[in-house]
């Protein structure tokens, strides 16, 4: 049953892919859109016109960030569900993603740019922010609680994500001409995807979520209990270190690129262990794939339900979210999580 389900997940990526590619207020053939991108990919020529351009320059660049910010952000919910041993947490429970928005937001309002590369300015805002942020977070559990405690991370970070959110309040109200596209962006979107910003997204998933999944037998043994896992030997401050450091980076870059895309990182690690079982091993690696195929539909669905009005990918991904988020929290209020 394990290896159907396996199978079955392998193949829904390339076929959602697939489907986005196709699908959209312009529909392209399946059949001239996998010879195109064989073609490609073999250096041969390719249709050419208008055909290219909407599937080269646009599509394929967002399906390509869309898949690897999906991928990213649910690594990140399941291995803070297992570090925190909290089935409503995700990476923004910490109060990273917070910061990163701010520091995009901040980036974006005040014009903070680095001339030749038009996205490093909003990248790096975003990412010096989230450093920020887990530093001041883990400073203050720190005084709150030496054995930093995962509880005392929780609280600082809902109270920090609070704080950051009025902050972003504010900034935004400095922002003048700029604030209907830092609106736009708040509420999440890839529209504007390059296929720089997917090496980008591919580079930080394979080192950060390379950290992440070489941690999984540790996570195993976060999940009964950090004095257990203690006991068989694990260093548990490093483990939490190297994990919300790696979390961080993977927050701060997708924030950077897609904006604020909420609920990835709750609802897909749950459909994950729903299939695969709680063991890390093999929650993480099939976190990623369901993250990329879940954000993938989310985005299909955002651009074509009012085609040619597109919504932003982080509306439909809040809707579908805040019903899974009641619902995980009434099964864990009667006990059967």
């Amino acid at each position: 049953m394990k290896k159907r389900t396996t199978l079955i997940l392998f193949l829904l990526l390339p076929l959602s892919m697939l489907v986005c590619l196709c699908a959209g207020s312009v529909r392209l053939p399946v059949g001239e859109t996998l010879s195109a991108l064989w073609n490609a990919l073999l250096g041969r020529p390719t249709p050419g016109g208008s055909f290219d351009a909407i599937l080269f320059r646009v599509r394929l660049p967002r399906v390509l960030c869309v898949a690897l910010t999906g991928a990213s952000l649910s690594l990140t919910g399941a291995a803070m569900q297992g570090l925190l041993r909290n089935p409503l947490a995700d990476g923004s429970t910490l109060g990273v993603s917070a910061g990163a928005s701010l520091g995009a937001v901040t980036a974006l309002a005040f014009g903070v740019s680095v001339p030749g590369l038009p996205e490093a300015g909003t990248m790096g805002m975003a990412m010096l922010f989230a450093f920020g942020s887990l530093l001041l977070i883990l400073t203050l559990a720190w005084g709150l609680d030496r054995s930093l405690a995962t509880h005392s991370i929780i609280l600082i970070g809902v109270i920090f994500s609070m704080f950051a959110s009025s902050l972003m309040s504010l900034v935004i109200s400095f922002a003048g001409e700029r604030i209907r596209s830092i609106t736009f962006w708040t509420m999440g979107s890839l529209s504007g995807a390059s296929m720089r910003q997917a090496g980008i997204l591919a580079a930080a998933l394979a080192v950060c979520g390379g950290v992440i999944l070489l941690h999984g037998e540790e996570l195993n043994a976060f999940a009964v209990g950090e004095e257990n896992a203690l006991h068989v030997g694990v260093n548990t401050r490093r483990v939490k270190l190297t994990i919300l450091i790696s979390v961080s980076v993977l927050l701060g870059v997708c924030v950077s690129i897609g904006g604020t895309i909420a609920f990835v990182g709750l609802v897909t690690p749950h459909m994950a262990r729903m299939l695969f079982g709680p063991n890390h091993r093999r929650l993480l690696p099939a976190s990623i794939w369901l993250g990329a195929v879940f954000l993938l539909l989310a985005d299909l669905i955002a651009r074509t339900i009012l085609s040619p009005i597109e919504l932003s990918v982080g509306v439909v991904t809040s809707l579908v979210g805040a019903i899974a988020f009641v619902l995980v929290f009434a099964r864990t209020r009667s006990g059967r999580h």
